[in-house]
């Protein structure tokens, strides 16, 4: 909870403590209780926000303010002081004690998330571009001759006494909210608090100079995922000196909101269930993704050279580019370091290598770390039927699915490079979205910060080795099985 709810909810349930079992001795008394309760929700508004897990909690203020004036109304000097019956006070308490249970247990259940404190010398800056790819026409739009469209956010780093408003999570919250809503078929007022997320990074703040140069690191979400869905990670990195510049991928995101405040939304191709996962239809969907990654890198070169709003002009770094992504986002980061030399190093988040490019049995030839979740890879002989008959398919067919996923995995640590396995992770692991609730954390059986905590970890040891030339800290010594992970290393 944030700091003025917690006060809020705290003064509350004592104050309805108060008024149900212990009924102040005075007016006075029951409008000062009241007045205080009325001036943190009024704080409580303005400053953080309402928000409906807190409802409960306005409802005791209410209940308070319209006791007390009830009382000035009718002059009475103290409430009555006949007696209450032990079976009226018995149950009162009852009622008031599942009543503050729940309202504590609201906002604790469904909080407005903050992320960890960075960990990096920099403060943070971002911008959001809007870039059209006039090279390419629309696949997803009706009209032909419509060109591609991208939204892009940059997180930089910033000097450290940097000043501002700390950004918003999404500057435009409700059409995601409304997309997480229909996409994952869960209600959407377990989405709602991403209204009221902020970040650390500050809109549009000096890039820090310290560094002439920073180094940069492409960021490519998930299918149905959004630019800023890791900014648990792409904030760390910012704060270590990394440029890190996040893929909107358009109408394969959850939404995508342009300028124009026109909203596109993600476009399955008809495609539902184990049709969806088919190599066929993926591989050939993972290239407009590709032609995505390659077209930010050449406005990032632009930016390089000529930027307009003069904030990266000769100070982003060309010559140490990496690229990393979650889920299908992984997938690109491959393709891209298979198919674009400008990227240097990569890392894939536990994405299946869909893609029309396959590893080489000797390896990637740059260096290369996956991560993965174990639940992602478990194999068929671990996937139920009840699972299996969610996805429309057979046995069978997950059974071939799992074989082509092995096989397009066999030579990912050759040459020397890395795969880091989760214990007791899932898919979503890798992202923002289970830090919504602790919900999450419970039916799913993980530690998302402690995995968010492992993830930045190594993300950043493994860049600042190959893009920084630093040591390793983690990547050469923590080799073998572990109790959070399993990391291995293929021969060179």
């Amino acid at each position: 909870m944030r700091l003025i709810e917690i006060g809020l909810v705290l003064f509350n349930v004592l104050l309805m403590g108060l008024l149900t079992l212990g009924r102040p001795k005075s007016q006075r008394g029951w409008l000062i209780s009241s007045g205080i309760s009325a001036v943190l929700l009024l704080v409580h508004a303005f400053v953080e926000g309402l928000r409906w897990p807190m409802i409960p909690v306005y409802l005791i203020t209410l209940w308070a303010i319209a006791g007390g004036a009830r009382l000035f109304l009718r002059s009475a000097a103290r409430p009555s002081s006949k007696p209450r019956r032990r079976w009226k006070t018995v149950l009162l308490g009852g009622v008031a004690a599942v009543y503050a249970a729940v309202t504590i247990a609201l906002p604790l259940l469904f909080p407005v998330f903050s992320f960890a404190e960075l960990t990096g010398p920099y403060a943070i800056g971002t911008a959001t571009y809007h870039w059209t790819d006039s090279a390419r026409e629309e696949k997803f739009t009706e009209a032909s001759g419509d060109s591609r469209e991208l939204m892009v956010q940059i997180w930089y780093p910033a000097s450290p006494k940097a000043t501002g408003k700390a950004a918003p999570y999404l500057s435009d919250p409700a059409p995601y909210v409304e997309g997480l809503h229909e996409l994952l078929q869960l209600p959407k007022f377990l989405f709602s608090g991403l209204k009221q997320v902020n970040t650390h990074a500050i809109a549009n703040a000096r890039l820090a100079d310290t560094e002439s140069k920073y180094p940069v690191l492409l960021f490519s979400h998930g299918f149905m995922g959004y630019k800023n869905q890791n900014t648990f990670q792409v904030e760390q990195l910012a704060s270590h000196g990394y440029i890190v510049v996040g893929i909107e991928h358009a109408y394969s995101s959850v939404v995508s909101v342009f300028p124009d405040q026109h909203v596109v939304k993600f476009d399955s191709e008809g495609k539902t269930g184990y049709e969806q996962m088919k190599y066929s239809f993926m591989d050939g969907r993972n290239q407009v993704w590709v032609e995505d990654a390659k077209f930010v890198l050449d406005q990032i070169e632009a930016l390089s050279a000529n930027d307009p709003d003069d904030l990266f002009t000769g100070r982003i770094d060309l010559e140490h580019m990496g690229m990393f992504g979650h889920s299908f986002g992984g997938a690109t980061t491959v393709q891209m370091l298979l198919d674009d030399s400008r990227i240097q190093a990569g890392i894939d988040m536990d994405g299946v290598l869909y893609g029309e490019k396959r590893i080489p049995a000797d390896g990637l030839k740059k260096p290369f770390l996956l991560m993965s979740a174990d639940d992602t890879i478990k194999g068929v002989d671990h996937t139920g039927d009840v699972e299996i008959a969610a996805l429309g398919t057979d046995r069978e067919e997950i059974a071939a699915y799992y074989d082509e996923l092995f096989a397009r995995y066999e030579p990912v640590t050759a040459g020397g490079n890395y795969w880091m396995t989760f214990k007791h992770s899932k898919h979503m692991s890798f992202s923002d979205l289970y830090l919504l609730t602790p919900l999450f954390e419970w039916m799913e059986g993980v530690d998302v910060r402690g995995t968010h905590e492992l993830i930045n970890e190594y993300t950043l040891d493994f860049f600042d080795h190959f893009l920084k030339g630093q040591p390793l800290q983690y990547l050469d010594r923590n080799l073998g099985d572990h109790p959070e992970y399993t990391l291995q290393q293929g021969a060179e």
